[in-house]
């Protein structure tokens, strides 16, 4: 594997790393571990650990989606290997 392949699968694997370190914190952070932390704020008249047990890590879930497809459209422009 040459220099520009390393360093692209290195970049790749940092982004997935950082995608997978908030998903875990909005899943089981969050929703189960900070939950009753999280339930002493309200959000639209509910508990927030609650509100993110059940929605917001769905939305927060979205938003990686989006997130990853950006940067990894950055990323393969960055090392030449983008398919437009």
């Amino acid at each position: 594997m040459d220099n520009n392949s390393a360093a692209y699968w290195q970049a790749t694997l940092g982004l997935l790393a950082k995608i997978l370190v908030v998903w875990f914190l909005v899943s089981f952070g969050a929703g189960i571990l900070f939950k009753d932390a999280l339930d002493n704020i309200s959000l639209g008249g509910y508990p927030l650990g609650f509100w993110f047990a059940q929605q917001g890590s769905m939305y927060v879930f979205i938003g990686c989606i989006f997130y990853y497809a950006k940067k990894m459209g950055d990323i393969d422009r960055k090392f030449d290997v983008h398919e437009e």
